[in-house]
C-alpha cells in the first residue's frame, strides 16, 4: 500500500500529465485552426472567384470594366483562369515577393489619389471627409501576400464591389473620431439609446451604433469597443445609406442579434484572442457573428478597412486595463486609426508600433508622459513588425467583413 506522500506524488504526476496532454491537444487544435483559416499558402493571392465558367466570363468582363473605370490600366494587373475553368484570379503584376500595401498610395505608377466622401453629421447636417479611394482598396486586394475569395453564392462581381464599398465606408467613418478614452475607468454611453453597451429596447442597432459617431462626446470607450463600432458602422451604414438595401441591412442586424440579443458581443471570431492566458479551448472554432479572420498575413500587408491587433508584450504594463494591446483599423495611405484624436487623427505604421512599445516605459499619454519616451532606431522599430513569437508586436491576423447569404447561428 502506498504511503500518503507517495500517493500524492503519483496524483500530482497524473494531473501534470493530463495538463500536458490537454495543452498538446489545444496546441494541435490551434495548428489545425490556423491551417483552416490560412488561404495564401497555396501559391494563390489577389482576388479569386470560384464558380461555373459562364458566371466567371461575366465576372471577368465586369471586373475589367470596373478596373478600367478606376484608372487601373491592364498593365498593372494579371488575370488567370484555373485549369478546370472553375476559378478566376486577378492580382497585381508586381513581383511575387512584393506583398506590401502600406506604400501603394505613394507608388507613382499606381496614380492613387484620395477621395472626398460626404457623411451624415449631427443635426441633420452633412460633413465631407477626405478618405481612402476605391482604387487604393482594390489595388491592395489585388496585391500579393493574401487571397480574397468569392465562392458559391458569393461568386459574383457585386459581392466584390460591396466589399470595396464597405471598406471605404468603414475608413471614412474612422477619419475624424474624437471619442473619450476611459483610461481604465468605466465606459460611458449615450443613455438615451444604450444601457451598458446594449441598445435599449425599441432602438435599432443601426440607430444606436450611428449615434456613437454623431454624438461622439457622449461616449467614453476603449479601443476594442471603438474598433467594433467602427467596423459595424461601416457595414450597417453601407447597406442602409450607400447601397439602400433594407433586406441586406435586416440580415446583418439579424446576425448581430443571434443567440444573445447583444450586437456588440462576439462579432469577431473568438480565435482572435487565442493568445490570451485563460482562453477557453472550447471557443477556438466559434465563428464571429459578422466578421471573419485570416492568418499568415505579411506584416506590411493591410487592406483599408482591416482590423488588426498589436500585442503589448511587456508583462508588467500588459496588466494595466486598456493597455493589453491595440486594436487598429487600417485607413489606407499608410495610416492607422486614432479614435481619441491624440495624434492628429491618425498614426503611421511606425508610430503605431512605437505607441504600443512605449507603454512599457509608462508613456500612456504622448503629451503628459513625453519625458519618458525612449527614442528607437529604425532597425529597432523594424523588429516590432514581426509576430510576438518572433519578438515583435503584430499578430499576423486580419479581421474583415465578408458578405454571407444568410444569418449565422453560433454553436
Amino acid at each position: 500500500m502506498l504511503k500518503f506522500p507517495a500517493l500524492a506524488l503519483c496524483l500530482l504526476m497524473f494531473v501534470l500529465g493530463q495538463a500536458r496532454a490537454a495543452d498538446q491537444g489545444f496546441t494541435d487544435e490551434r495548428a489545425e485552426h490556423r491551417r483552416t483559416y490560412t488561404n495564401n499558402d497555396h501559391g494563390e493571392d489577389g482576388v479569386k472567384f470560384s464558380c461555373g465558367p459562364e458566371r466567371l466570363a461575366q465576372i471577368a468582363a465586369k471586373m475589367r470594366a470596373y478596373l478600367d473605370r478606376l484608372g487601373i490600366a491592364p498593365a498593372l494587373y494579371e488575370q488567370h483562369a484555373g485549369r478546370d475553368g472553375a476559378d478566376l484570379i486577378f492580382h497585381l503584376a508586381t513581383p511575387a515577393d512584393d506583398v506590401a500595401t502600406l506604400d501603394l498610395r505613394f507608388r507613382p505608377e499606381m496614380e492613387i489619389r484620395d477621395e472626398l466622401i460626404t457623411l451624415p453629421a449631427a443635426g441633420a447636417r452633412q460633413v465631407t471627409v477626405l478618405t481612402v479611394s476605391e482604387k487604393e482598396i482594390v489595388l491592395a486586394l489585388l496585391q500579393h501576400g493574401r487571397l480574397s475569395e468569392f465562392a458559391g453564392e458569393q461568386c459574383e462581381f457585386q459581392a466584390f464591389r460591396d466589399q470595396v464599398g464597405i471598406r471605404q465606408n468603414t475608413v471614412a467613418w474612422a477619419e475624424t473620431l474624437e471619442w473619450v478614452w476611459p483610461d481604465g475607468g468605466r465606459a460611458r454611453w449615450n443613455t438615451r439609446l444604450w444601457k451598458n453597451g446594449t441598445p435599449r429596447p425599441g432602438v435599432s442597432i443601426s440607430r444606436a451604433v450611428g449615434d456613437a459617431f454623431l454624438n461622439q462626446k457622449k461616449y467614453a470607450i476603449g479601443c476594442y469597443t471603438a474598433s467594433k463600432l467602427v467596423m459595424l458602422q461601416g457595414v450597417l451604414d453601407y447597406y442602409a445609406r450607400v447601397k439602400h438595401s433594407p433586406g441586406e441591412l435586416a440580415r446583418v442586424e439579424q446576425r448581430l442579434l443571434a443567440n444573445d440579443r447583444d450586437p456588440l458581443v462576439r462579432i469577431e471570431p473568438r480565435a482572435l484572442w487565442a493568445f490570451e492566458e485563460g482562453f477557453e479551448a472550447s471557443e477556438l472554432w466559434q465563428r464571429g457573428k459578422l466578421f471573419e479572420m485570416r492568418y499568415n498575413i505579411p506584416s506590411r500587408n493591410f487592406v483599408p478597412g482591416d482590423w488588426a491587433y498589436l500585442l503589448n508584450t511587456d508583462a508588467t504594463t500588459y496588466q494595466k486595463t486598456g493597455y493589453e494591446g491595440s486594436n487598429a483599423i487600417y485607413l489606407g495611405r499608410g495610416l492607422f486609426d486614432d479614435y481619441y484624436n491624440d495624434h492628429n487623427h491618425a498614426y503611421q505604421f511606425r508610430e503605431k508600433l512605437d505607441e504600443v512599445y512605449q507603454w512599457r516605459h509608462h508613456v500612456f499619454s504622448r503629451s503628459r508622459d513625453v519625458a519618458k519616451l525612449r527614442p528607437m532606431t529604425e532597425s529597432e522599430v523594424e523588429k516590432l513588425t514581426a509576430t510576438p513569437q518572433q519578438g515583435g508586436l503584430l499578430i499576423d491576423v486580419r479581421v474583415f467583413f465578408q458578405p454571407s447569404p444568410g444569418p449565422v447561428v453560433l454553436p
